[in-house]
Parts: C-alpha cells; sequence; structure tokens
C-alpha cells in the first residue's frame, strides 16, 4: 500500500471508528447513568416496603440483614417525602407516622447496591470492549472496500505511465547517445547552442528517471548502505554539467536505511536544483552530523521554502516537478526533510530514522 493509499485508509478508518466508538461509549454511559438511577428507586422502594411492614407491625425477620430503623422526635412542622440519601455507607430515608408525632429513619447499607453497581459497570465495560473490536474488524472491512476504486484507478494510470516510460525510454537514450557524439566533435564541444541542448536533454533524462523511480514507490527495497558513492556519483555528474560551480564534498562514511535508486533520485533533484539557481562561482557543500545529511548552496534564497514541494508551486526559481517527487520518494522511506533559507543560499537536511 502507497503512502497516499495509507493516508486514506487510516483517515476513513478513524473517521468511521471513532464516530462508532463515541456512539458506543456514550451510550454505554447513558445506560450506566439509567440503570444506576433504577438500582436507587429500587433501594429507596424498599425502605418504604419496611416502613408499610414496621406500620403494619408485621414480622421484620425477612429484613434483618442490612436495615435498621428508629424513632426520630417531631422537631419537624414538614418534611419532604423524596428525602433519600447516603450518609456513611448506607441508604437514609425519613418517613413521618401516624398523627405526625414522631419520624421513623429507615437505614440500610449499601454493600448490595455497590455490588451491583460494579458488577453493571464491569458488564457494560466488557460489552464496549467487544462492541469497539467488532466495529473495528468493520471499520477496517469499510475502509479496504472504500479504497478499491482509487486502488484500481491508481493501477490503471500506473500501467499507462509505465507502458509511456517504457515507450520514452528509447529516443530518450538515443537522444542521449547523439549529444554524446556531437560533444567529441572540438567545433561543437564549446557551442552554446549545443550546450543548452545537453542541459536541456540533461532535464529530460532525469524527468524520465524521476517518473520511473517513482512508480517503483510500491515495491520499494530497504537496505542499510553508506550514501557516500552515491553522493560522489550524482555531484560528479553535475560537476561535469556546471562547470562554475564548486563542489565541496564531507563524507567518507555516512550509512541509512534506504532505497538506493530512490535515494539517488532525491540527491539527484536537490542538487540540480541548487546548481541551476545557485549564484555564478558559486559553491555546493554537502555534509553529515549524526543522522542528517546537509546540501548547502551558495544561491539567492527560496522566496516561500514552506511551498517549494507543492507540485503547483511557481516563483522565479520554481522546482517544478522535481522536489514534488522528493518529498514523496522521501516519505516512502520515512525521510523528513527541512529546509532553511537566506539571501546567502539554501540548505536541504534530511534527516533519516
Amino acid at each position: 500500500m502507497r503512502h497516499h493509499e495509507k493516508i486514506a485508509f487510516l483517515k476513513f478508518f478513524i473517521t468511521y471508528f471513532v464516530s462508532v466508538a463515541l456512539l458506543i461509549l456514550v451510550a454505554g454511559f447513558f445506560y450506566f447513568e439509567q440503570t444506576k438511577s433504577y438500582l436507587l428507586r429500587m433501594e429507596e422502594f424498599s425502605l418504604i416496603e419496611y416502613a408499610r411492614h414496621i406500620k403494619m407491625g408485621e414480622d421484620l425477620n425477612a429484613y434483618k440483614e442490612g436495615f435498621s430503623h428508629r424513632m426520630l422526635p417531631d422537631s419537624r412542622k414538614y418534611i419532604d417525602i423524596r428525602n433519600f440519601k447516603v450518609v456513611d455507607g448506607k441508604f437514609v430515608k425519613v418517613i413521618p407516622m401516624r398523627h405526625n408525632s414522631f419520624y421513623l429513619e429507615l437505614s440500610k447499607s449499601t454493600k448490595n447496591y455497590d455490588t451491583k453497581l460494579l458488577a453493571l459497570k464491569e458488564k457494560i465495560i466488557a460489552l464496549q470492549i467487544l462492541l469497539l473490536i467488532l466495529f473495528a474488524f468493520i471499520s477496517y472491512k469499510l475502509a479496504k472496500n472504500a479504497l478499491k476504486p482509487l486502488q484500481e484507478s491508481i493501477s490503471t494510470l500506473d500501467k499507462f505511465a509505465k507502458d509511456l516510460i517504457h515507450d520514452l525510454n528509447t529516443p530518450v537514450t538515443s537522444i542521449k547517445l547523439n549529444m554524446k557524439l556531437l560533444q567529441k566533435s572540438p567545433e561543437l564541444a564549446q557551442n552554446k547552442i549545443v550546450q543548452r541542448i545537453n542541459k536541456s536533454v540533461h532535464n529530460i533524462s532525469e524527468l524520465h528517471e524521476n517518473l520511473n523511480i517513482l512508480l517503483q514507490e510500491e515495491t520499494f527495497l530497504m537496505q542499510n548502505i553508506n550514501l557516500c558513492p552515491l553522493i560522489n556519483e550524482v555531484a560528479d555528474m553535475h560537476h561535469a554539467l556546471y562547470k562554475g560551480i564548486d563542489f565541496k564534498i564531507e563524507c567518507a562514511s555516512f550509512f541509512a536505511k534506504v532505497n538506493a535508486n530512490a535515494m539517488k533520485q532525491i540527491l539527484q533533484n536537490i542538487i540540480s536544483n541548487a546548481c541551476k539557481y545557485n549564484s555564478k562561482d558559486g559553491y555546493v557543500k554537502i555534509y553529515h552530523k549524526e543522522n542528517a545529511l546537509y546540501i548547502e548552496d551558495s544561491g539567492e534564497g527560496i522566496e516561500e521554502p514552506e511551498k517549494i514541494f507543492e507540485r503547483s508551486y511557481s516563483a522565479q526559481h520554481s522546482s517544478g516537478i522535481g522536489l514534488d517527487i522528493v518529498k514523496r520518494l522521501a516519505l516512502a522511506m520515512d525521510i523528513k526533510i527541512e529546509v532553511t533559507t537566506s539571501s546567502k543560499g539554501s540548505c536541504f537536511i534530511l534527516h533519516f530514522s
């Protein structure tokens, strides 16, 4: 599953599952409160029934456990018949007797009620956990099914793109070979028109390689490799194209878990932009610290560094599709990219996990 497919899957899964989970939790809460209120009413009714037996002079043996009562003098003229409270671990209710000559205070231990309440909590929590597991599975299945049309569309586009890139491979290779033949001629090697054509051919070749690598995102093979040889290879290639740029490479051994082809493409795109938008007789400096790789240039800086990875970004020094592909390849390999810029140049920092 590709990065954008994972994001779409997670968004659907989280939205559906969280919505259902909230509904389950709220329903469980209200059911608990309603049942708790019912149990309290039953406790109050049991005290009222106990009082009825006392008033009728009936046998109280059935009420021995947890129940107690006492007579209170009539110190109040009125009493709220709804009085019912918990005092020191007991339910307490006061009921007036005949002619209001005194009051009957009834009490009952909350132990039985607490046991029922705990059992109710455990039952609701267990049921909620089972429902959450069930709906997590349903959410997963629905998210997978919802992604199928997207995956089919992407698969169709990928197939078309792969066929197109395959068909472009022959003419691109032919143009590059013929360009090399032209450059072997002493008369044409220094010709400005030929040099411009050579850079255009290089740009077309870069775009072809970008698309080719991007379509392999789903099958990336990650390996722990030394990045320094890759850096030197890419730097040498660009140094041949941009002879006025001074390359400063400080890299002997820097290992990271990446896909070699994708990492090479990231380096090509970043270094290519560093060369294109550099100042006259500028430099490109590449070095590493801890688990980060730094690529500095001496250009004019970037006006809106937060937007450079957007495909629609357009500015005086537009990066085109190159940095958008850099971002996608970096996400696929779990590489975090940080960009700092000033009027004296820019720096791309690649943080490896």
